[in-house]
């Protein structure tokens, strides 16, 4: 087995064991999906994203490309493709980072800081420069739209309903206990 080939299993066993949920293409290492939440302090907060990315056979010489799934409304990401606008990850890019780097600080800064001066959506860039208060309320609709756990995938969704249905249980069995005493 190659170098770059040990690297990209070791970097995804890293994220995978960093509470990231990973979805793999076809068991493989190069193309996997992973949930990615919005970083406390922005109004990306409670927003919840599936990201696709793919490794390139050289990574880590060569990033990894990736984008967001379900819409997002930020300057630097195309809202039709998803496509991220990142010079660390597009032109900066070094072996010395790994997936982890992507997904705990790479892409947390770019929501809490985006960067209106270099958009791929011109639009979003506009607005941010125009009025800040109606950007972060765009950006709040667009997580209340299309970043939910349910717009993640189905084992999202899953894990949401069995948390839910576990609380409920909980609840449910200390009140059948309060109810269930006979009268003496």
């Amino acid at each position: 087995m190659s170098s770059p080939s040990k690297r990209r299993e070791m970097d995804l066993m890293k994220l995978m064991m960093s509470d990231y949920k990973v979805e793999t293409v076809d068991d493989g290492v190069q193309e996997f999906y992973v949930e990615f939440h919005g970083p406390s302090g922005s109004p990306y907060h409670g927003g919840v994203w599936r990201m696709r990315v793919e490794l390139p056979d050289a990574y880590p010489y060569k990033s990894p490309s990736i984008g967001f799934v379900n819409k997002i409304y930020h300057p630097n990401v195309d809202e039709m493709s998803g496509s991220v606008c990142l010079d660390v990850i597009n032109q900066t890019w070094s072996p010395m980072f790994d997936l982890v780097n992507v997904f705990e600080v790479f892409l947390p800064q770019l929501l809490l800081y985006p960067n209106p001066s270099d958009p791929l959506n011109g639009e979003a860039a506009a607005l941010m420069m125009r009025d800040q208060c109606t950007y972060e309320q765009r950006v709040k609709e667009y997580c209340e739209r299309y970043a939910k756990p349910e717009h993640v995938g189905a084992s999202s969704e899953e894990k949401n309903s069995d948390e839910e249905l576990s609380g409920d249980e909980e609840h449910a069995s200390s009140d059948e206990e309060m109810v269930g005493e006979p009268d003496p």
